[in-house]
């Protein structure tokens, strides 16, 4: 069974198989991958997911609600957890793009509803032949990333949104000799989304 060539490890083979590329329309989900995507920034994907579980529990399931009451105690408290990544300006970026995210979901209903509609709702499929075609970033994800940035948000740089879109399936970026790039591609022509 061929996969796309970075996923090299169990937990890399695991997500790839399971979550890369899926349309993610959960607005936990988002922002659980809005904060790890951040956090990713300077580190290798890999590292996140060996982190993601002590991520879930140190940032309340990503429950964006609690997350943005974090006081200035419990940012002191998750720089000295060694499950995370102990960055000062990581933390800090959870809890104020946690603030911006609860903002969109009160201008938009949802930040499932903000983000997709980037994409009129439909996942992008870049039908790629080679993984080296894959872009760091685009022209969508830099007018992404300009939008968050103008509503709050950090450490949503064009290249963190590109890997976000990724990671949500906002865009399919599976080479086309991956198994998973025809059935993510199958399951979307056989349920759309409404």
């Amino acid at each position: 069974m061929e996969r796309c060539g970075w996923a090299k490890n169990g937990l890399a083979i695991a997500y790839h198989d399971a979550e890369w590329g899926v349309p993610l329309h959960d607005d936990r989900g988002l922002f659980e991958f809005l904060i790890l995507e951040g956090a990713q920034a300077g580190l290798s994907w890999d590292t996140i997911l060996r982190k993601r579980e002590n991520y879930r529990k140190a940032f309340d399931n990503f429950d964006a609600v609690k997350v943005a009451e974090y006081d200035e105690s419990k940012c002191a408290e998750l720089l000295l957890d060694e499950g995370i990544i102990r960055n000062r300006l990581k933390i800090a970026s959870a809890v104020a793009n946690a603030k911006a995210f609860l903002k969109v979901q009160d201008e938009f209903g949802s930040f499932d509803k903000y983000i997709w509609d980037f994409v009129n709702g439909n996942q992008i499929d870049n039908g790629l032949a080679d993984i080296s075609q894959v872009p760091a970033k685009t022209e969508l994800s830099d007018a992404i990333s300009k939008d968050l940035k103008k509503r709050g948000f950090n450490f949503v740089g064009s290249t963190i949104m590109y890997a976000f879109m990724q990671a949500t399936g906002m865009v399919n970026d599976h080479v086309k000799t991956c198994y998973r790039y025809e059935e993510i591609a199958r399951e979307i022509r056989e349920s759309p989304r409404k």
